[in-house]
């Protein structure tokens, strides 16, 4: 599949539900209104999504949410996806989740083929981690990875860089990360969803200054590595794991943009910055054959963006994409 600039799209990534168990300040409002169940695509709906787009030329799926773990069932929808790795047609089926559900489905995750996991964490403080995300237990986080690294899953940090919140911990994730062998992510916080009293300019951190503060007591040697994702990665000579920075913000990554994004209500959303979606639930459930979705999905594709144009302004304080991360997959 190629969009009008003529980039490949290879990459899909699915939000399975919408839900989450944690309400991290910078994704949701405490207080947060989930989509009714009769909303969501079954999961052998969502199976069916995914399969023709692994046929369309799809090489890499990741799982998302809300919290994809949470979503009742789901281990039936990843056992199922693990097939066509078998077959060679899906190079990579992968996950981001908050970690919460880990010690639980590590192993299952592992024997279905998954083999890399994203894992969201922000601090390394049990007290800021439950301020965080509201609800959530850092030692509960902490028992999942371990349970992960048993099962042979290699693992990705990524950690949201939070103005004044923990941008004095980030020698620190870089310590411990390589204590560990785990891969760390610095993402600049986005202007998607109302979440409340709490202000993204306030949170707002350039990854241009957190990287001259982490270059203060760590080595970055540049390299070509990457995952099919937007992060820019280093190696931290010092730890010998890598170190990603993604900047939505301050240098958009849209110029090799290969992804598209799928809710758990079947709308596709072609740019995670732009309101602009399609809706493939009703070509899905029009026809038990796959031609009139494929016809929706090429369209959608031909619409795809150049590129996004979020900004984050104290003069415009409201988000500048209405949805929150949640409902379209982190």
């Amino acid at each position: 599949m190629l969009d009008p600039f003529g980039r490949t799209i290879s990459y899909l990534r699915v939000s399975v539900t919408d839900r989450c168990d944690f309400r991290c300040v910078y994704c949701m409002a405490e207080d947060m209104t989930f989509l009714p169940k009769a909303e969501l695509l079954s999961l052998e709906e969502l199976d069916r999504l995914c399969s023709t787009f692994i046929r369309m030329g799809v090489r890499k799926l990741r799982l998302t949410g809300g919290e994809p773990l949470v979503r009742r069932g789901i281990m039936t929808l990843i056992d199922s996806l693990g097939r066509h790795l078998n077959t060679g047609d899906l190079d990579e089926l992968t996950l981001t989740t908050n970690g919460s559900q880990l010690e639980k489905y590590a192993a299952l995750l592992a024997a279905a083929g998954v083999r890399r996991i994203n894992v969201s964490l922000d601090t390394l403080q049990a007290d800021k981690f439950t301020a965080l995300t509201r609800w959530g237990k850092l030692d509960k986080v902490m028992a999942g990875l371990q349970a992960a690294k048993a099962a042979g899953l290699q693992i990705k940090i990524n950690a949201v860089a939070l103005r004044g919140i923990n941008d004095n911990e980030f020698d620190d994730l870089i310590a411990w990360c390589g204590e560990e062998g785990f891969d760390l992510v610095l993402i600049e916080v986005m202007p998607m969803g109302e979440i409340g009293d709490a202000a993204r300019l306030d949170q707002y951190l350039p990854l241009s200054m957190a990287r001259a503060q982490i270059q203060r007591h760590w080595t970055l040697d540049e390299t070509d590595y990457r995952t099919g994702g937007p992060a820019r990665y280093y190696v931290v000579r010092e730890t010998g794991r890598r170190l990603g920075f993604i900047t939505p913000m301050t240098h958009n990554f849209c110029e090799s943009c290969n992804r598209v994004r799928l809710t758990c209500t079947g709308t596709l959303y072609m740019c995670l910055g732009q309101n602009d979606a399609a809706d493939l639930r009703t070509p899905l459930r029009q026809s038990e054959n796959d031609a009139l979705l494929e016809a929706a999905i090429r369209e959608a594709i031909a619409r795809k963006p150049k590129g996004h144009d979020f900004v984050i302004d104290r003069r415009q304080r409201t988000a500048a994409v209405p949805r929150h991360m949640s409902v379209t997959g982190g």
